[in-house]
């Protein structure tokens, strides 16, 4: 199948993508905080907001990164380039601030789902973060010669998504006991920081040394 990357891009993509969904930010904090506060259907409702958000994200950035390779193989390549110092830039800040996890205590006021939905949604779409990630990280498994790089890029992007939903939905699950044990022990979440920071990283390295892909 043309939209497959080979096998050894293929794992490597899944053991950066597994480190980056279980890594906190504002998604994250939304669902796990909709759990605890409103039990577990309106924390599966915001994820799947949240999950809604990342397939537009998928497509825009199939689609417009398709678009600058059909354009420009020369642009393509500037861009994974520039992606590094985006990079460097993100392993910086997860070691220099933490993981954005932020649950606050208490019981939040009644929300229909389709509220929460939505919120989950918007959040995701507004979070200049995500867009820059997908724009910069999805480009470094894809060769700027490759014919078939736009569909690799929206499969990766699915692929993304779809490794997250169990991942996320075990901690939905698993919401009180997943958040009592990061209170206890900020070790653990200081382990993801840097297992994160170093994913960050070494894609950035992989980057200054992959120029002509």
């Amino acid at each position: 199948m043309t939209f497959l990357p080979d096998l050894t891009v293929m794992l490597a993509y899944t053991a950066a993508a597994v480190i980056l969904v279980i890594t906190p930010g504002p998604d994250m904090t939304l669902f796990l905080g909709q759990t605890l506060t409103g039990g577990r259907a309106r924390g599966i409702a915001a994820f799947l907001g949240a999950s809604t958000g990342l397939v537009v994200h998928t497509m825009l950035a199939a689609f417009g990164l398709s678009a600058l390779l059909a354009h420009s193989a020369t642009a393509f390549g500037v861009l994974k380039i520039a992606g590094c110092a985006y990079l460097l830039w993100l392993a910086f800040d997860a070691l220099r601030r933490g993981s954005a996890l932020t649950l606050a205590p208490g019981a939040g006021a009644p929300q229909p789902l389709g509220q929460v939905f939505l919120m989950g949604v918007g959040i995701n779409l507004l979070n200049p973060k995500i867009i820059m990630f997908f724009l910069t990280f999805l480009p470094q498994f894809v060769s700027a010669s490759d014919p078939h790089a736009g569909a690799k890029l929206m499969f990766l992007g699915l692929y993304f998504i779809g490794l997250g939903i169990p991942i996320c939905l075990v901690l939905i699950l698993a919401a009180e006991r997943f958040t009592a044990a990061i209170r206890r022990s900020p070790r653990l979440m200081r382990a993801i920081d840097y297992l994160f920071a170093g994913l960050m990283g070494a894609f950035a390295v992989r980057l200054l040394f992959a120029r002509a892909d």
